[in-house]
């Protein structure tokens, strides 16, 4: 019995696995076909729901080969896999070309910085190149004006010592018995004062010529007195005729310094005073080794 079954069993088991291969090819297709036939509308729809079809401009949209093992395993099929990853792909694609717009946004922001830095940069060296080159100016004309300060300082100097003339030496030169003719001790103390004047420049002699004779008779008298001493000196030691010059008192009382009452002319006499330019004396030696009468040198 045993060995009829097992001989009945192995005969039936290709028999029911041709089965099975048949239902299975006879299932699937049906199965498949159920799938692709569209959904029928429902019949509650309004009519206006079929105003809303697609324009014939619009693709219409084609249903999705799935296939055998599609439909079986929908997790392995390539085009799930795309339907779910091309986004992402998108999005990646459009935030790195967002990226690279940024990128080249920030490269051109950051040439023009630079061309501006640049520029500034040349424009303030400009500046300071003209402010040194305005200020050496000033420097130089601050340096003008002193110069022209100084130059007139000098000239105010000059000008207002034109005329400041101050005494060095008196000297009296004496006649006697009235006469204009000069005794040889007149002639020594002229001599005296004018080797004391050789090479000076900026003087000048006064000179007061004094006679005891009243009215023009004196005045006459003395002028002829100051007239021989200024020959004398314009002869035999060329003093210059345009540096002397006298006054005919005649018998005029003239008062000593700090005596207030004045003294009568009793004696025939030439008071010289050599006067000095406050210039002069800036350049040359004051004139020395004239003595007045007394012996005494006046400084």
């Amino acid at each position: 019995m045993m060995t009829k079954a097992n001989s009945l069993v192995k005969t039936s088991f290709p028999s029911q696995f041709a089965v099975l291969l048949l239902a299975s090819a006879i299932a699937v297709p049906a199965a498949v076909a159920q799938q692709s036939q569209p959904a029928a509308a429902p019949q509650s729809n309004p009519p206006a729901a079929t105003a809303q079809q697609p324009s014939p401009t619009t693709p219409l949209p084609t249903a999705d080969k799935e296939g055998f093992w599609g439909h079986m395993m929908p997790f392995a099929r390539k085009k799930w896999i795309h339907k779910r990853i091309d986004p992402i792909t998108d999005r990646v694609n459009e935030l790195d070309e967002v990226n690279a717009q940024n990128s080249r946004d920030i490269k051109d922001v950051d040439a023009r910085a630079q061309a501006g830095i640049r520029q500034a940069q040349s424009a303030a060296d400009s500046a300071n190149q003209t402010a040194l080159a305005a200020n050496s100016q000033a420097q130089n004309a601050n340096g003008l004006a002193q110069g022209a300060s100084s130059h007139v300082d000098r000239l105010n100097s000059t000008v207002n010592g034109l005329d400041q003339y101050h005494p060095i030496k008196d000297v009296d030169i004496p006649f006697r018995g009235g006469t204009p003719a000069l005794s040889s001790a007149a002639r020594d103390q002229l001599d005296t004062l004018a080797s004391s004047l050789a090479g000076h420049q900026g003087y000048i002699l006064e000179m007061e010529a004094h006679a005891p004779g009243a009215g023009a008779a004196g005045i006459q008298h003395s002028q002829r007195l100051a007239e021989a001493v200024e020959r004398y000196l314009v002869t035999e030691h060329q003093i210059p005729v345009y540096r002397m010059h006298y006054v005919a008192l005649g018998n005029a009382k003239v008062a000593d310094s700090g005596d207030e009452d004045a003294k009568p002319v009793r004696t025939s006499s030439v008071h010289i005073r050599l006067m000095e330019n406050s210039l002069a004396a800036q350049e040359t030696t004051s004139p020395q080794g004239a003595v007045s009468s007394t012996g005494a040198e006046r400084q």
